[in-house]
């Protein structure tokens, strides 16, 4: 999941984000609500934390833009204000949920993880494939019927390749869906953790490498191909 942070108390977002990645909840952050439009017309994100209060445009119009767009992207407001009005304009303006300052970071996860849930209602929640079961609300996966235990990084990888049910996802795509804008473009850790994701998930191989292409689930895995995934 990549989460776009709109917070313009730079020690409140930060709080935010950090405490959001060791979620394995991928976050970038825009401090007014020009950085925000321009970061949600060029990256894919599943989910805005919003801010009312933001410097122009506000995020009352932010909401409208993501609104307006189409993209169904959910909206959850934030806010200092406790009025039962206030709530009522952000709920008309399209916010999809609304969390009063002060919070606790731990409800603000479980409100995003229920809002992706709710946004992926057309999707099985629990993805099988390959003989995996990859569980992304209770962060579980198994192999075969056992437990794998995996970092959570390697799970939101995980969770992108599960996502595409087969299809190719490249190294780019990864790290912008399971990492977040401060990611360096040219580091190796998309295949390094690939690498340790494969190795955790045990033999035979199930995630292959397309040489110049990306990675994906093999489905079934087909004997003889180990080369293919071993990138």
């Amino acid at each position: 999941m990549r989460v776009l942070i709109v917070e313009d108390e730079p020690f409140m977002a930060e709080a935010i984000r950090d405490g959001l990645r060791l979620e394995a909840i991928a976050a970038d952050i825009a401090g007014d609500g020009g950085t925000a439009l321009q970061l949600l017309g060029v990256n894919t994100y599943d989910l805005v934390v919003l801010d009312r209060d933001i410097p122009p445009p506000s995020g009352d119009e932010v909401a409208r833009r993501v609104v307006a767009s189409g993209s169904g992207m959910p909206i959850l407001m934030l806010t200092a204000a406790d009025r039962l009005d206030d709530k009522a304009t952000g709920f008309g303006l399209g916010a999809d949920d609304y969390l009063t300052k002060p919070f606790e970071l731990r409800e603000l996860v479980m409100r995003l993880r229920a809002l992706d849930r709710r946004r992926a209602h057309n999707r099985p929640p629990v993805r099988e494939i390959a003989g995996l079961r990859v569980d992304p609300f209770r962060r579980e996966v198994y192999r075969d019927g056992h437990y794998v235990a995996l970092t959570r990084k390697q799970f939101a990888v995980l969770e992108v390749l599960a996502a595409a049910e087969g299809g190719v996802v490249s190294a780019e795509e990864l790290l912008e869906r399971a990492w977040d804008e401060n990611a360096d473009p040219f580091t190796n850790a998309v295949r390094i953790t690939v690498s340790a994701l494969r190795k955790r998930l045990g033999e035979p191989w199930i995630i292959a490498t397309v040489p110049g292409v990306g990675y994906r689930i093999a489905t079934p895995p087909r004997a003889g191909h180990e080369g293919e995934g071993r990138g």
